[in-house]
């Protein structure tokens, strides 16, 4: 199971590299040169990208928290790091006193 949702995450991940990449720049510098004509279109188009990238980007926080989720019941429970200092808190050596 957790193969096929790594599978899926890289698809995702790809999916939603190429949407992003495929969006028309909101920016003004490369929006130099187009016409009222296409205005239509890219517009309509814009619409279709940004919610295509929205649901795959869900979709992919979704698959990634499931993930998550599935590899946490693999992991052996454990004590944490400062429970472990301060065990070894009595170990410490003892400084010898300095006998003039």
């Amino acid at each position: 199971m957790e193969n096929i949702l790594l599978v899926i995450n890289v698809i995702l991940a790809i999916l939603l590299v190429v949407l992003i990449l495929l969006q028309k720049s909101e920016g003004g510098a490369l929006g130099i040169g187009v016409s009222q004509d296409n205005f239509m279109f890219s517009r309509s188009a814009g619409d279709f990208f940004t919610k295509a990238t929205a649901i795959i980007a869900t979709l992919f926080i979704i698959c990634s928290l499931s993930l998550t989720v599935i590899s946490r019941q693999d992991l052996i429970p454990s004590t944490s790091v400062i429970d472990k200092i301060e065990e070894n808190s009595g170990d410490e050596p003892e400084i010898p006193e300095n006998n003039d």
